[in-house]
C-alpha cells in the first residue's frame, strides 16, 4: 500500500512537471480524445474500488487529456479565465493535503486564519488600498459570491441609513427580514443603479429578495458603459427609495470602465453620501488596472481612480491574479455591517475562543460555514512575484490585447467593437485585456466563433453586440507573450477567413 505522503509527493512532482514542460500547442482536445475519455468514465460505483494508484493512473492518462488548456495555455481566451502560476499551483496541493477549514478562527490551534488575513492585507497593498480601511475582507468562490456579499451589506446599510433619518432605532434585515426592516425604515423600494452589469449582479439581487427588476441602468445615451451622473442624481432623489450604486470596473463584454477619473468618483461619492446610498464596485478583473503605471495605460488608470472611495469591492483571484479556481475576494469598509448580516447566532460548537482578536472570524463575515484555505495559493503567488511581477504580467496581457486589436483594425475582414471615435492611438488606448470584434461578412460572422474554436489552437468565447453575434478575446493568462502568441492568433484568424471564402 502506498503511503499518503508518497502520493502527495508524486502529485506535487506532476504539478511541477506541468509547469516546467512546454505549454501545449493545442488548446482544445481533439474530438477523438474527448470521445475516448467519455467512454472511459466509470459509469457505476464499483463494489470494490480500483485502488488509489489505479484511480490516479485512470485520471491522469484517460481523463485529464480531455480537459481544455484553460490554465496551462496562454492561448485560451475565453470567459476571462486566468491560469495558475507555479507558486499558486504547488500551494494549492498543500491546501488539499492539510485540508484546513479556515472558517473558525482558532489562533491557538492553527495559523490558517492569520495567513488568510495576511494574504488579504497583501492583496489590498497590491491594489493600492490601505488594508486598515478595509477591515471586512474575505475570500469567496468568485465574483458572483462576492457580489452577493456586496449587495447584502449594501441592503443592510441603506436600510440603517433610512432608519437613522427617521430618528428610529437601528433596524437589521438580518434580524427582522427585508419586509419588516423596510416597513420600519419607511422604504417602499430598493434599486440597484448601474451600467452594463454582469449577470451575477442580477442573480445576487434575485437571491437577496431585492429582485432582478431592481437593477436599473444609469448609462449615458451615447455609451452604455458610462455613468450619467445627472440621471444618477435624479434616481437617488426618488422618495421612499433606497439605492445601491454598482460600478463596473471593466465591463465584461468590452473591458471598458464605468468611470473616468477621480473627480467623477468624488461626485458619485458625494451624491451617495447625501442620499444614504451604498457604492459597490464590481472589479472582477478591472480592479487590477490599478497596478499599471506607464503613460501608455493612462485611460485604464483613470478608470481605476477613486475606486477606493467605494463601500465595497468585488474581485476574482482566478482571473488576473492567476490562482486556481475557485477564488474570489470581497472587501468592505464597514466592519460592523459584517456581523449584522453574516453572524452565526447560538452555535456554541462554533465558538472562536476567548479574548479579543483583531482578526474577524471568517465564520461571521461571509456565506460559508466551511471552506478550504483559498488564501494559501494567493499568499504564495503574491510573495513569489510581488508587485512588480504582477505588473509585468498584466502589461504583457495588455500589450497582447492591443496587438490583437491592431490586427483587427488593419483587417479588411473584421471590425473592432464597439466603434470608437478618435485616432488609432486613442482607439488602442481604450483596450485593456478584452478585444471585442466581429466579421464584416454576416455569413462568416454567424460561424466565426465555432470556426476559430475548430482550429483547436486558440480559444475565444462568443457573445453579442447590438443584437448581432460577436467574438471576444479575453487575455488573462500569466504566460501571455505577444511574440509567441500573436503570430498564432493572426494565422488562425487568417485561415478562418480563407477557409470560409473558399467554401463560398
Amino acid at each position: 500500500m502506498v503511503e499518503d505522503s508518497e502520493l502527495i509527493t508524486e502529485l506535487s512532482t506532476a504539478v511541477s512537471q506541468l509547469h516546467t514542460e512546454a505549454p501545449p500547442e493545442t488548446v482544445l482536445p481533439s474530438e477523438d480524445v474527448l470521445a475516448t475519455a467519455r467512454e472511459k468514465l466509470v459509469q457505476h460505483l464499483p463494489g470494490i474500488g480500483i485502488g488509489v494508484q489505479e484511480a490516479i493512473r485512470h485520471i491522469r492518462e484517460e481523463i485529464a487529456p480531455a480537459f481544455n488548456g484553460s490554465s496551462r495555455s496562454s492561448r485560451y481566451y475565453g470567459f476571462v479565465t486566468g491560469g495558475s502560476t507555479p507558486a499558486a499551483s504547488l500551494a494549492d496541493n498543500l491546501v488539499t493535503a492539510y485540508d484546513q477549514n479556515v472558517q473558525v478562527h482558532l489562533p491557538q490551534e492553527t495559523v490558517a486564519t492569520n495567513l488568510e488575513d495576511t494574504a488579504l492585507s497583501l492583496l489590498c497593498e497590491l491594489l493600492e488600498l490601505d488594508p486598515a480601511q478595509w477591515p471586512h475582507r474575505t475570500f469567496t468562490t468568485g465574483a458572483t459570491a462576492s457580489n452577493l456579499l456586496g449587495l447584502a451589506c449594501g441592503r443592510e446599510f441603506i436600510i440603517e441609513e433610512a432608519v437613522a433619518a427617521r430618528n428610529d432605532s437601528n433596524t437589521s434585515v438580518g434580524d427582522l427580514g427585508i419586509y419588516e426592516a423596510m416597513h420600519r425604515a419607511g422604504i417602499d423600494n430598493i434599486q440597484i443603479l448601474t451600467t452594463v452589469p454582469h449577470s451575477s449582479l442580477s442573480k445576487a439581487a434575485s437571491v437577496l429578495g431585492i429582485g432582478r427588476a431592481s437593477v436599473k441602468t444609469i448609462a449615458t445615451q451615447d455609451a452604455s458603459h458610462k455613468i450619467d451622473v445627472q440621471l444618477l442624481k435624479k434616481l437617488l432623489e426618488v422618495p421612499g427609495t433606497a439605492s445601491i450604486v454598482a460600478i463596473s470596473a471593466s465591463e465584461v463584454n468590452t473591458g471598458l470602465f464605468a468611470t473616468d477619473g477621480i473627480k467623477e468618483m468624488q461626485e458619485i461619492r458625494r451624491l451617495c453620501d447625501v442620499y444614504g446610498a451604498w457604492i459597490h464596485v464590481d472589479g472582477a478583473f478591472g480592479i487590477l488596472g490599478r497596478l499599471l503605471s506607464h503613460p501608455d495605460y493612462e485611460v485604464i488608470k483613470r478608470g481605476c481612480e477613486g475606486l477606493d472611495l467605494a463601500d465595497s469591492i468585488t474581485g476574482d483571484g482566478h482571473k488576473l491574479l492567476n490562482v486556481p479556481y475557485d477564488c474570489g475576494f470581497f472587501l468592505s469598509k464597514h466592519r460592523e455591517i459584517a456581523s449584522c448580516v453574516f453572524q452565526n447566532p447560538n452555535a456554541a460548537y462554533l465558538s472562536t475562543g476567548d479574548g479579543i482578536e483583531t482578526i474577524m472570524s471568517p465564520l461571521n463575515i461571509g456565506l460559508e460555514n466551511s471552506r478550504r484555505l483559498r488564501a494559501l495559493p494567493v499568499y504564495a503567488s503574491l510573495t513569489a512575484y510581488g508587485r512588480e511581477g504582477y505588473r509585468e504580467m498584466l502589461e504583457r496581457q495588455v500589450i497582447l490585447s492591443r496587438g490583437i486589436a491592431e490586427f483587427v483594425l488593419d483587417s479588411e475582414d473584421f471590425e473592432l467593437l464597439p466603434k470608437f471615435e478618435g485616432s488609432r492611438a486613442e482607439v488602442l488606448s481604450n483596450i485593456y485585456i478584452i478585444v471585442l470584434f466581429k466579421a464584416k461578412n454576416e455569413g462568416l460572422n454567424k460561424e466565426l466563433v465555432q470556426r476559430i474554436k475548430a482550429s483547436r489552437r486558440i480559444y475565444v468565447s462568443g457573445t453579442a453586440w447590438d443584437g448581432l453575434p460577436a467574438c471576444r478575446f479575453a487575455v488573462s493568462n500569466w504566460r501571455a507573450d505577444i511574440e509567441k502568441d500573436l503570430p498564432v492568433i493572426k494565422e488562425v484568424l487568417t485561415e478562418v477567413v480563407s477557409s470560409w471564402k473558399a467554401q463560398q
